[in-house]
């Protein structure tokens, strides 16, 4: 998650081994929306993964390994704020190596 103003309000992507996806949402007053996404992306379980966000203004990227899945625009959060982690309750899930960087 990036963005995060509170536990209410924050962008994040997930991907989802399951349902072969990654989403992207926005969480406004603890309601979570996707705005973005892409389906039947190749992803295997029990194997690590890279996913990567590059937000800059209103323009948001989104990576999984290396390559660019989809682009999207939100103004919902303009200014930066904290990043983190987020895994839903079901997932068995492992972070490793979380970084930050100002793309200016």
């Amino acid at each position: 998650m990036w963005r995060y103003r509170d536990p209410d309000n924050y962008y994040l992507v997930r991907s989802n081994v399951l349902e072969s996806n990654v989403r992207l949402y926005r969480v406004v007053k603890g309601n979570r929306t996707k705005f973005a996404g892409k389906d039947e992306v190749k992803l295997k379980l029990g194997e690590w993964h890279l996913l990567r966000v590059e937000h800059r203004g209103t323009a948001i990227k989104v990576y999984l390994n290396g390559e660019k899945l989809f682009e999207a625009e939100d103004k919902t959060f303009p200014a930066a704020g904290k990043i983190g982690v987020w895994t839903k309750a079901d997932s068995v899930t492992s972070f490793d190596d979380l970084a930050a960087e100002d793309l200016k």
